[in-house]
């Protein structure tokens, strides 16, 4: 069973959308007894940090969250929900993660060129730094998905599995044993999207 966390912030119905159009049936509930019961759990999310840290952890449903990745069941984190992945956030002040990528999300001013825009909004290119993951095994490298951020995963390179150029290699997707999360949205990233989706679904718990 595939479990959309919905705790307020997340762009739900493409995201079920994409699942259907793969053959795979979704929950998508704040409900904590259905979020135990899960095989597989996305994390989705849009907006801002602090508000979305606030609405996981005074719900009760980071603890649930937390309890399920100790127990390896595959997670992927989402935009914003692959943010919250990490131990904090700087945006907009400092701001408590979940702690299971190690790193932190800092502003991409930081790192891309002054005439660049932000936030990055568009296509690009999947680089693999590491090797392929098992994440991207039905992709290539140099395949194009779609972002939508003006903050990214930092200083946490030993999780990063994919990165994206935009002026400078920013953090795409990381990974970390049974735990995921793409800076961009396989939502909305047509078939190359799907695919990831598809290869997570196809995830076995982690022993």
């Amino acid at each position: 069973m595939v479990v959309i966390i919905d705790y307020g912030v997340g762009n739900l119905f493409s995201l079920t959308s994409s699942f259907k159009q793969i053959g795979v049936d979704v929950i998508t509930t704040g409900d904590k007894e259905i979020i135990k019961k899960a095989d597989k759990i996305i994390l989705p999310g849009v907006g801002a940090f602090e508000d979305a840290s606030e609405k996981l952890f005074s719900s009760g449903l980071a603890d649930v969250l937390l309890d399920r990745v100790k127990d390896g069941v595959p997670v992927l984190g989402i935009c914003l929900g692959m943010q919250m992945l990490f131990e904090k956030s700087f945006e907009y002040g400092e701001h408590k993660g979940l702690g299971l990528i190690k790193g932190e999300v800092r502003p991409i001013s930081e790192v891309i060129p002054k005439d660049y825009k932000i936030p990055h909004i568009g296509w690009n290119a999947l680089t693999f730094p590491n090797g392929k993951s098992e994440l991207f095994k039905y992709i290539n490298e140099g395949d194009h998905v779609y972002f939508v951020h003006s903050y990214y995963g930092a200083n946490c390179d030993e999780s990063v599995i994919a990165t994206a150029e935009y002026g400078a290699p920013l953090t795409a997707a990381v990974g970390h044993k049974n735990v995921y999360g793409c800076q961009f949205h396989p939502e909305k990233s047509g078939n190359v999207g799907l695919n990831i989706l598809k290869a997570f679904c196809e995830m076995e718990s982690y022993k």
